[in-house]
C-alpha cells in the first residue's frame, strides 16, 4: 500500500493533491500491486501516531512489517520511480551480461553483489533492506561481468559509477552500511538544497563550484572540476556545482561570489573559502588539502552564538521576503500590531500620568493642611509663651510692692 498522510489546512497537501491522483492512475494503468490511498491525519490521529507521522504531508509505502517514507521531490514520475524500487525485491538477479549492460546504462549508480550465498550477501540484503529508498541493489554470478571488471576476491560488492567501479573492502570502509550511503551518489553532481540535504548524510565534505549558468566560460570549466574530482580521494569529498548563489547565501548568512568554490561540512555547519581568487588547478588542489589537513579556516558552526544568528537572519529574510513580495501585506502584517501595541503604551502611560496628578493633589491638600496646623500650633505656643510672661511680670511687681510696704 502507498499512503498519503495530509491534514486539511496543509497547503503543501493541497498541491500534492493532482499530483498524487496522477499516481494512483498511472500505477493502476500499468498493473501495479501497489495501492494508492490518503488519510486525513487530524482525523485519524492514532493512526497517524502509530506509523510516526511528524508532519504534513507525509508518504509512506508499506511492506510487510515495514513503512518506507518518501522524501523525494513531489514529481510524478519520482514518486512512481521510487514505488517501483521500492515495492519489488530489496536484491534483484541479473542473470545474464546482457542484462547486466542493460541495467548499467539505466542507472548513473550501479551496486552489485557478486559471488554465491556467505555471509556477506546476508549482510548485503539487510543493508539493501534498509537503503532501497535510495538506490537500487543487484546479484549476479562472476561470469555476467564483463572481461574488464576484475575481482581480486569472491564475493564482493561492487559499486559502478562515473565510467569506473570500486570494490567494497570491509577493513578500509567500515560498515558495508556506511559504504554504501558515501558512495550512492555520482562524484560530480548538480546540487539543490534536497540533494546538499541528502549529501550531508554521506559523511564527507560537500565541495560546491558556484557558477552562473547564463555563462557559458562557466559551463566550460566544469570537465576541470571533473578532474579534480579523480585526483582527489572519493572517501572525503562529494562534488557538485550549484547554479546562483542565493542558496548558498542564505545558508551561510552571507554572500559569496560568482564563480566561487565553496566546503561544506554538513555535520558542523562549518564552511570553507579560498583565501584568495583560485586561478588555476593547481591552487584548487592546494585548497583541497589545506581543509583536509585542518590549516585551512573554518568558518560558520553550530555553536550558540551562530543558532543565535540564525534566528535573527531567518526572521529579517522573512520579514524581508514578505515586504518584497507585496509590500502593503507587510505594511499590514507588521503596521497593525505596531499600531496597537504603541496606542496600548500610550493608554498605560496617560492613564499611570493621570494617577500621579492625582496622587499629588491629594499630597497637596494634606501639605497645605499641615501648614495651616503648624501655624496655629505656632500661635498657641507664642500666647501662651506672652501670657507666662505677663503672670511673672505681675508677680515680680506685686514682690515689689511688698517689699516697699514692709519698709
Amino acid at each position: 500500500a502507498f499512503a498519503l498522510f495530509y491534514a486539511p489546512w496543509c497547503g503543501y497537501c493541497k498541491k500534492l493533491e493532482p499530483i498524487w491522483q496522477e499516481v494512483g492512475a498511472e500505477l493502476t494503468r500499468s498493473g501495479s500491486p501497489v495501492r494508492v490511498g490518503k488519510m486525513d491525519g487530524t482525523a485519524y490521529s492514532g493512526v497517524a501516531s502509530e506509523f510516526g507521522v511528524r508532519g504534513y504531508p507525509t508518504i509512506k509505502l508499506l511492506k510487510g512489517e515495514l513503512a518506507y517514507n518518501y522524501k523525494g521531490p513531489r514529481t510524478k514520475d519520482d514518486i512512481i520511480e521510487f514505488t517501483n524500487r521500492v515495492s519489488g525485491p530489496a536484491v534483484r538477479s541479473l542473470p545474464s551480461r546482457q542484462m547486466f549492460e542493460h541495467v548499467l546504462k539505466r542507472h548513473s549508480v550501479l551496486f552489485l553483489y557478486v559471488g554465491g550465498e556467505s555471509p556477506l550477501k546476508e549482510k548485503y540484503t539487510e543493508v539493501a533492506s534498509e537503503l532501497i529508498v535510495y538506490t537500487y541493489f543487484f546479484s549476479a554470478s562472476e561470469d555476467v561481468l564483463p572481461e574488464s571488471v576484475t575481482l581480486h576476491e569472491l564475493p564482493s560488492v561492487v559499486v559502478f559509477k562515473d565510467g569506473t567501479y570500486f570494490t567494497y573492502d570491509e577493513y578500509e570502509d567500515s560498515s558495508l552500511s556506511s559504504w554504501v550511503n558515501r558512495e550512492r551518489f555520482q562524484s560530480y553532481l548538480p546540487i539543490d538544497g534536497f540533494t546538499l540535504y541528502e549529501l550531508g548524510e554521506t559523511g564527507k565534505l560537500v565541495a560546491i563550484a558556484v557558477t552562473d549558468e547564463k555563462d557559458p566560460t562557466e559551463r566550460s570549466s566544469r570537465p576541470a572540476s571533473l578532474m579534480l574530482c579523480s585526483s582527489l580521494s572519493s572517501r572525503d569529498f562529494q562534488f557538485g556545482h550549484m547554479d546562483g548563489n542565493d542558496y548558498i547565501n542564505s545558508l551561510i548568512m552571507g554572500e559569496v561570489s560568482v564563480p566561487s568554490i565553496i566546503i561544506l561540512n554538513t555535520s558542523n555547519e562549518q564552511y570553507f573559502v579560498p583565501a584568495e581568487p583560485v586561478e588555476d588547478l593547481q591552487q584548487l588542489l592546494q585548497f583541497f588539502s589545506s581543509v583536509l589537513d585542518g590549516s585551512a579556516p573554518a568558518y560558520g558552526g553550530d555553536g550558540i552564538l551562530q543558532r543565535i544568528k540564525r534566528v535573527a537572519y531567518d526572521a529579517r529574510s522573512t520579514v524581508m521576503s514578505v515586504f518584497r513580495s507585496s509590500p502593503l501585506l507587510g505594511c499590514f502584517l507588521f503596521g497593525l500590531p505596531l499600531g496597537v501595541i504603541s496606542l496600548m503604551c500610550y493608554g498605560i502611560c496617560m492613564a499611570e500620568s493621570d494617577d500621579d496628578t492625582e496622587l499629588m493633589k491629594r499630597d497637596g491638600f494634606t501639605d497645605e493642611e499641615e501648614e495651616e496646623g503648624e501655624e496655629e500650633e505656632q500661635q498657641r505656643l507664642t500666647a501662651g509663651a506672652e501670657g507666662e510672661e505677663d503672670e511673672d511680670a505681675e508677680k515680680i511687681e506685686q514682690k515689689s510692692l511688698a517689699e516697699k510696704k514692709v519698709d
